[in-house]
C-alpha cells in the first residue's frame, strides 16, 4: 500500500462538501435563523467542493502515476455474529476517476447555480442540497464494502427526491419526485436482496473478501431451486442498477425529473446518480463474469434502452427533455458494454459522457435563461448570434455526443460498438443492431435540437404559449424578449466543461482501455469473454482509430443523421410534417412513451391498490380483526356463557359433579383393563 494516500486526505474529500452543506442548510435557511447571506452560502459550498476536487485530483495523480492504492476500514459500526458492518475506503483507478468526475462536474454546477438560481427564494437551500448530493455520491464511489455502498445509494436517491421536488409548491414537481422515489424503491428492493444473498452465503460485506469467495459462490445453487446462486445475485444487483441508471422498464422517472431546476439535471443525470448503477456493475465484475445468463440480460436491457429511448428523443420539443432522452439512450450504451464484459469501456463512456452531457444540460439552461425561460425549441431559432458562447459550447457538446472522430464521445462510443461486435453472447446480435441504429437516431435528434435552437429563422417572438420551466419569477414586466448571453458564472462552466468534452477521450483511451489504470479494479475472464482482447488487437493508437473511423458505418450513420436533420428542419420543414401525418400511429406511440406511464398508473398501480385494499379489508378487517381479534373474544364469551351455567353456587351440585367425575374415571380404568 502506497504511503502517498493518506487517510486524512481521503476523509476530507466527502466531508468537505458535507460541512458546506450543513452550514448552508442550517445557518443559511429559516431553520437556523438565516444567519448566512447568499454570498457566504455559495462561497462555503463552492469551497467545500473545490477542496474535494483538488484532493481528488491529487489522488488521481497518485493512483495513475505512482500506482498508489488504498483499501482500509476506518470505523467498525457493529459486528453481528461473524458479519462486520464497517465504514472504509477503497481507492483504485476506478474510484479515483469517479472522484474526479463527480467533484469537477459538481464544482461546475455549483458555480453555474450562482447565475441560474439568482432569483429563487430557495437559493441557500438549493446549495445545501447539491453539496449534500455530492457528499452522498462520493461515499458511494469510495466505499470498500456493500453497507457503505448501500448508504450512498440510498442517500443519492433521497437527495434527488429533494432536488427534483425543489419547488414543492409546483404539483408537477411533486409528482415527479414521488415518481422517481417510488420507481427507485423497486430497483432498490432487488439491490438489497442481492447484497443480502452475498452476506448470507459469503459471510461478508467487504468487496475484497466477497470477491475472494467467488469460486465458492459459483458452485452453489439457490436453496430449493436449480438456479445458480451467482446468477440470482447478479440479476438482483442489476435490478438495482436498472432503477438508479434508468434502464427499461424502470426508466420512467428520469424524463419527468426535468421538473427540477436545470443545474440538478446536469448533476443527477450526467455524472452522478444515474451512473451509480454502471459504476456498481463494473465494481461487481468478478461476480458478473461468472454468469453468462446475467450478462445476456444486462445486454438486452441496455440495447432496448439505447435504441427505444432514443426514438422518444425524436419527437421532443422541450429542450431539456431532448437531452434527458439522450441520457437514457447513452446509459443504454454503457449497459450494453457491461453486458459484453467490456466494463472498462462502459466506465470510459461514463466518464466522457459526464462531461459533454453536463455541458449540454447547462447549455440548455443557458438557452432557457437567454430565451426568458421559454424552453420549447419550436419557438427559438437564430439564437447563435445572440448567445455565441452558449452556441459554440453546445455545438461541441453535440459533436461529442454523436461520436464525431477525435471528440471524446467518439472514442468511448465507437469502442462500445466494436466491443459488442466482438462479443459471443447470444444477445450480441440484437445489441449490435441497436447500438448501430442508435448512432443515426442520436445524431438526428441532437442536431434537430441544435438547428432549431441556434440556426434558421428567429421564432422567439411568435410563441403563442410560452412554457415556463425553472424560475417562478418571470420576466412579465420585461418587454424586450430578445435573447441575450448568460452571465459569466454560467458561461465559464460551459467553457471549462467543453475542454474535456473535446479532448479527454483522446488523452485517456490508452490508459483506461488498454493500460493498467483499471486492471486491479475490473476483472474480465478473457477465456470466455474476448471482446476486450479483440479490441486490444485492433487498436493502433488514438489518431489511427479516429482516422479509420471515417470509413466505418458509425461515422456515416452519424453523418446521415446530421444531414437528415439539416434538410428536414433547415431546407424543407414540410418533410417532418408529412412524415408525422403518414406515421401518426407511430408518433402517437412515441408521444405516449410506449404507454409505460399508462401501464404503471392504470395496471400496476391500480393492481397494487386493489391488492392492498383486498389485504386490508379481507386480511386485516375480516381475518385479523374480525376472525382473530374479535373472534377470539367472542369465542371466549360464548364458552364463558355456557360454563357460567355450571357455576350455580350450590354445594350439592359441586358434590354431584365430583361423584360423577370419580365414577367416569373408575369406568375408564376398568375399561382399559
Amino acid at each position: 500500500m502506497s504511503q502517498t494516500l493518506q487517510t486524512s486526505n481521503l476523509l476530507a474529500v466527502p466531508l468537505a462538501p458535507l460541512v458546506g452543506s450543513v452550514l448552508a442548510g442550517v445557518f443559511g435557511t429559516q431553520f437556523g435563523g438565516n444567519w448566512l447571506g447568499r454570498r457566504i452560502t455559495h462561497s462555503l459550498t463552492i469551497l467545500g467542493v473545490l477542496v474535494a476536487f483538488i484532493l481528488s485530483a491529487q489522488t488521481l495523480w497518485s493512483v495513475g502515476v505512482d500506482g498508489a492504492r488504498f483499501n482500509e476500514t476506518l470505523y467498525t459500526w457493529m459486528v453481528v455474529g461473524g458479519l462486520k458492518m464497517e465504514i472504509g475506503f477503497l481507492v483504485d483507478g476506478l474510484t479515483a476517476m469517479m472522484m474526479c468526475v463527480v467533484t469537477f462536474v459538481s464544482l461546475m454546477v455549483h458555480i453555474y447555480t450562482i447565475g441560474y438560481m439568482e432569483e429563487d427564494e430557495g437559493y441557500n437551500r438549493f446549495f445545501s442540497y447539491i453539496s449534500l448530493f455530492t457528499f452522498s455520491m462520493l461515499m458511494l464511489v469510495m466505499s470498500n464494502n456493500m453497507l457503505q455502498l448501500f448508504f450512498g445509494w440510498e442517500a443519492v436517491g433521497l437527495v434527488s427526491y429533494l432536488l427534483i421536488g425543489f419547488w414543492f409548491n409546483k404539483p408537477t414537481a411533486i409528482f415527479a419526485n414521488m415518481k422517481a422515489f417510488l420507481v427507485n424503491r423497486v430497483g432498490d428492493f432487488g439491490f438489497i436482496l442481492g447484497i443480502g444473498l452475498i452476506a448470507a452465503f459469503a459471510g461478508t460485506l467487504n468487496y475484497t473478501e466477497a470477491f475472494a469467495k467467488t469460486a465458492d459462490l459459483a458452485a452453489l445453487n439457490l436453496p430449493g431451486t436449480e438456479w445458480m446462486l451467482v446468477t440470482v445475485i447478479c440479476i438482483c444487483l442489476f435490478i438495482g442498477a436498472m432503477g438508479k441508471s434508468a434502464q427499461f422498464p424502470l426508466h420512467v422517472w428520469l424524463p419527468d425529473s426535468m421538473e427540477g431546476p436545470t443545474p440538478i439535471s446536469a448533476l443527477i443525470h450526467a455524472a452522478t446518480m444515474v451512473t451509480a448503477g454502471i459504476f456498481m456493475v463494473a465494481r461487481m465484475s468478478p461476480l458478473f463474469e461468472l454468469s453468462d445468463t446475467a450478462l445476456n440480460l444486462v445486454m438486452v436491457i441496455g440495447a432496448i434502452t439505447a435504441l427505444f429511448m432514443g426514438f422518444l428523443g425524436l419527437i421532443q420539443n422541450d429542450i431539456k427533455r431532448v437531452v434527458a432522452y439522450s441520457t437514457l439512450s447513452q446509459l443504454g450504451y454503457m449497459t450494453v458494454a457491461l453486458g459484453a464484459s467490456a466494463y472498462s469501456v462502459a466506465v470510459f463512456h461514463l466518464m466522457t459522457h459526464a462531461f459533454f452531457k453536463a455541458l449540454l444540460f447547462l447549455g440548455a439552461g443557458s438557452v432557457i435563461m437567454g430565451m426568458h425561460h421559454n424552453q420549447d425549441i419550436r419557438w427559438m431559432g437564430g439564437v447563435r448570434k445572440y448567445m455565441p458562447i452558449t452556441w459554440i459550447t453546445s455545438l461541441l457538446g453535440s459533436l461529442a455526443l454523436i461520436g464525431t472522430p477525435f471528440f471524446s464521445g467518439f472514442y468511448s462510443k465507437d469502442s462500445i460498438i466494436e466491443a459488442v461486435a466482438e462479443s459471443t453472447l447470444p444477445a450480441a446480435g440484437f445489441a449490435h443492431f441497436a447500438v448501430l441504429a442508435g448512432v443515426f437516431v442520436t445524431a438526428f435528434y441532437s442536431f434537430r435540437m441544435y438547428f432549431l435552437v441556434f440556426h434558421g429563422a428567429e421564432r422567439y417572438d411568435q410563441n403563442p404559449d410560452a412554457h415556463h420551466d425553472d424560475h417562478r419569477v418571470h420576466d412579465d414586466a420585461h418587454h424586450d424578449h430578445t435573447p441575450h448571453e448568460s452571465p459569466w458564472v454560467v458561461t465559464v462552466p460551459l467553457l471549462l466543461l467543453a475542454i474535456p468534452s473535446v479532448v479527454i477521450g483522446y488523452f485517456t483511451i490508452d490508459a483506461m482501455l488498454f493500460g493498467d489504470f483499471l486492471k486491479d479494479a475490473i476483472f474480465v475472464n478473457e477465456d470466455k469473454h474476448e471482446a476486450m482482447h479483440e479490441l486490444g488487437h485492433a487498436y493502433h493508437g488514438a489518431i489511427a482509430m479516429a482516422m479509420h473511423a471515417f470509413s466505418t458505418a458509425p461515422f456515416w450513420l452519424a453523418f446521415a443523421g446530421v444531414v437528415s436533420a439539416y434538410y428536414m428542419y433547415m431546407i424543407n420543414p414540410a418533410v417532418p410534417t408529412a412524415i408525422k401525418r403518414v406515421c401518426m400511429p407511430l408518433y402517437t406511440l412515441f408521444e405516449n412513451k410506449y404507454y409505460m406511464d399508462w401501464i404503471n398508473e392504470n395496471i400496476l398501480a391500480r393492481g397494487a391498490r386493489a391488492l392492498g385494499t383486498g389485504l386490508w379489508k379481507g386480511g386485516d378487517q375480516s381475518v385479523i380483526d374480525g376472525g382473530i381479534v374479535n373472534g377470539s373474544w367472542k369465542l371466549v364469551g360464548a364458552v364463558s356463557a355456557v360454563t357460567r351455567q355450571l357455576q350455580s353456587g350450590f354445594l350439592y351440585h359441586y358434590a354431584l359433579a365430583m361423584i360423577i367425575g370419580v365414577f367416569l374415571l373408575m369406568t375408564w380404568f376398568v375399561w382399559l383393563k
